[in-house]
C-alpha cells in the first residue's frame, strides 16, 4: 500500500490522465441505461472509488498543505465513496427487486448520507457544508480557500470536469456540482502546489458544541441551523415521499422543491440580516451551486414527462433534417432520456 501511495504522489498528472480516460471510456460500454446495466455500472463505480482513494492519498501527502477534518474519521471521504456507489445500488436494486422496491435501497442510502452530513456539519462547528460535505469548510477567507484548491488536492468532481466532452451525461447529472469548476493547466497546478508547500500549515479549528454555537449566534444561529438541516435532509424527504406515493406523484416533487426554496431562503435572509454571518467566497459559491441544482427539477418526474420531454422531442424533430446537427441532437436526447430514468443522476444529492 505504501508503494502505491508513493506511486500516486509521484505521478499525479499521469494518474489523473488515466482516470479521465478510463471514466470517458465507460460511456462506450454496452448496455448503458438498459435492464442489464449492473456490469457497466459496477465498472463505473469501481473507477470512481479508485479516483476517490487516489485523491485522498494526494490530500494526505505529508508535505501537502490541506484542510484537515477535526474528526479523525474521514467523513468527507465516506460521503464521496457512498456517492460513487449509489448508482450501482440503484441499478442492482431495480434489476433484482423491481422498480418499486428499489426505493427502499435509495431510502437507506440517503439516510446514511444524511447521517454522515449531519455528523460532518457538527464536527465542522456548524459551518456551511461545501459540496454536500465532500469538501471541508475551514472557515478561512475564500481567497485562501481557492488558493489551496491546487492540482494535488482537487476533489473527485473537479477531475471529472476535465473530461466533460467525453462524459457529457456525467456533466448533466452533476450540473450543479460542476457549475463553478474550471480546468487548470498543468503548469499552473505545479506553481500552486509549490506555493502551498511553502505556506505554513493551517491549524485545526476546535469543534464548537451546539449550545456554544447557539449562545454565540443567537436567534440567527438557530435559523441558520434550520436552513442547513433542511438542505441536508431534503433528498431523504424526497425519496421517502416517492417510496410512499410513487415517482409520478406531484407531492414528492413539490415538497422537495419547497424544502429547497425555504431552506435557501432562510440562509439568505440570515446572511443579509445578521452581521454574524459574513460568508467566505467558498460559501457564496456553495449557495450559487445549490441554486444551480434547482435546474435538475426540470429532469425529474412528473415535470419531465409532462413538460421537458415534449420540449426535447420538439427540438429533436425540428433539427432532424439538419445534417450532423440532427444526429447529434438525437444522441443527446437519447442520453438525457436515459439518464433521467436514474434517480441518482438527477437527485442533486
Amino acid at each position: 500500500m505504501e508503494y502505491y501511495k508513493r506511486f500516486v504522489r509521484r505521478n499525479k498528472d499521469y494518474v489523473h490522465s488515466l482516470e479521465s480516460l478510463a471514466n470517458g471510456l465507460t460511456w462506450l460500454l454496452p448496455e448503458r441505461f438498459s435492464e442489464s446495466e449492473i456490469g457497466p455500472e459496477a465498472v463505473t463505480s469501481f473507477l470512481g472509488i479508485i479516483t476517490t482513494i487516489n485523491e485522498h492519498i494526494l490530500d494526505t501527502t505529508p508535505t501537502q498543505i490541506r484542510q484537515v477534518e477535526s474528526s479523525s474519521f474521514p467523513l468527507s471521504l465516506c460521503i464521496t465513496l457512498l456517492k460513487d456507489l449509489e448508482t450501482l445500488v440503484e441499478v442492482a436494486g431495480q434489476q433484482l427487486y423491481g422498480e418499486e422496491k428499489k426505493w427502499n435501497f435509495m431510502a437507506v442510502t440517503e439516510a446514511i448520507k444524511a447521517s454522515l452530513r449531519l455528523a460532518s456539519f457538527r464536527n465542522s462547528g456548524y459551518k456551511m457544508l461545501l459540496h454536500g460535505g465532500e469538501s471541508i469548510n475551514d472557515g478561512n477567507d475564500p481567497g485562501d480557500f481557492d488558493s489551496r484548491r491546487n492540482g494535488v488536492s482537487k476533489n473527485h468532481h473537479e477531475n471529472n470536469s476535465q473530461n466533460l466532452e467525453g462524459r457529457a451525461l456525467f456533466a448533466l447529472s452533476r450540473f450543479g456540482e460542476n457549475a463553478r469548476t474550471i480546468s487548470e493547466p498543468t503548469w499552473l497546478r505545479r506553481v500552486q502546489h509549490q506555493q502551498a508547500i511553502m505556506d505554513p500549515p493551517s491549524p485545526v479549528a476546535e469543534t464548537r458544541s451546539l449550545s456554544d454555537f447557539l449562545s454565540e449566534k443567537g436567534i440567527s444561529g438557530g435559523f441558520f441551523l434550520t436552513g442547513e438541516v433542511m438542505f441536508i435532509l431534503r433528498p431523504l424527504v424526497y425519496v421517502l415521499l416517492v417510496r410512499r406515493y410513487g415517482v409520478r406523484s406531484w407531492l414528492p416533487w413539490l415538497a422537495s422543491f419547497g424544502v429547497d426554496l425555504v431552506g435557501h431562503g432562510i440562509i439568505s435572509a440570515v446572511r443579509h440580516s445578521s452581521n454574524d454571518y459574513r460568508l467566505s467566497n467558498a460559501e457564496k459559491s456553495e449557495l450559487k451551486r445549490r441554486k444551480f441544482l434547482w435546474a435538475l427539477y426540470l429532469m425529474r418526474d412528473p415535470f419531465f414527462t409532462k413538460y421537458t420531454r415534449q420540449r426535447l422531442d420538439g427540438t429533436q424533430k425540428a433539427l432532424e433534417p439538419v445534417p450532423v446537427v440532427g444526429l447529434l441532437t438525437e444522441k443527446l436526447v437519447e442520453l438525457i432520456t436515459g439518464a433521467q430514468t436514474r434517480y441518482t443522476y438527477m437527485s442533486g444529492s
